[in-house]
């Protein structure tokens, strides 16, 4: 056995008497970071960023689409309520708030690119426009454009400095502006889920004695159905996959106004309501919906 090695029979190596912290140190000093490196942690730093952006934007659409589904809600008692004027002005109010949302919306994406976050906030708009779209028809009797929803969606605020003097000057007030479009897919999308809306209105308005809005709804209604029959499956697939639920709602609705036309004279008022109820029943059987 030669003199390197030690007892147990293995050599002993040089750096072995050297403390372990020691050699790390040295072994950093000869690696230091790279740029590759420098890069990689940019690009975490970046992505998750973007995932927290996306996260807020998700909980923000989330909240919309819940305060929009509770003016709907709100809306469908205009027909039932002693007072419509009290159910307009109290969902412009909710409107609002769903509209401060929106606005914390495009704060989030200034100077970001609103497409790659469109995902996120695509059910927020949707449910919005359905929202905006049938108090505009209860106030109007028509359909409101994508021009007037964006004009909605610019906000302004101003940011005033603190200053000593009382002396007001230019820059004391500096304006600043956020806004956010609807696409033309979610205009779309959300238009078609009013139809839905518009039907729940027909039958509600029956049962409440009113003859005269479901023809005026189904005129509407097949209007609607028209324009949406010339996009045809050249559109986006959620707009075709909508087109059939739309179809249904214009059937239902065409079916109270032939129930009332026919036999309006037969049934009394208070029992329209549920003959349409059980038409519409027989109805979702025949074509297979839950």
């Amino acid at each position: 056995m030669s003199g390197k090695e030690g007892s147990g029979g293995f050599r002993k190596r040089k750096h072995d008497n050297f403390p372990h912290g020691q050699r790390r140190e040295e072994k950093e000093n000869v690696n230091p970071p790279s740029a590759l490196m420098k890069s990689f942690k940019s690009f975490q730093l970046e992505l998750d960023t973007r995932h927290d952006k996306y996260e807020r934007l998700v909980k923000l659409s989330r909240d919309i689409t819940i305060e929009s589904k509770r003016t709907i809600f709100l809306l469908h008692r205009f027909t039932s309520a002693p007072s419509g004027e009290e159910i307009l002005s109290e969902s412009e109010v909710k409107l609002d708030a769903v509209r401060q949302k929106i606005k914390q919306v495009a704060q989030e994406l200034i100077g970001e690119d609103m497409y790659q976050f469109h995902r996120a906030i695509s059910p927020g708009l949707q449910e919005y426009v359905e929202a905006v779209s049938f108090q505009y028809f209860i106030k109007t009797r028509s359909l409101i454009s994508v021009e007037e929803i964006n004009k909605q969606l610019i906000f302004t605020t101003e940011d005033r400095e603190e200053t000593t003097n009382m002396t007001s000057n230019s820059q004391d007030k500096q304006p600043h502006r956020w806004s956010l479009k609807v696409t033309p897919v979610d205009y779309l999308l959300g238009v078609a889920d009013l139809t839905g809306e518009l039907m729940r209105l027909c039958i509600s308005s029956v049962g409440n004695g009113d003859i005269d809005t479901p023809f005026e709804l189904s005129q509407f209604l097949r209007q609607i159905y028209d324009g949406f029959t010339f996009i045809g499956n050249t559109g986006p697939y959620e707009v075709s996959k909508k087109l059939y639920t739309l179809k249904q709602s214009l059937a239902k609705v065409e079916n109270a106004c032939y129930t009332l036309k026919v036999r309006g004279s037969e049934i009394p008022k208070h029992m329209l309501a549920d003959v349409f109820s059980t038409k519409t029943e027989l109805i979702d059987q025949e074509e297979g919906l839950p």
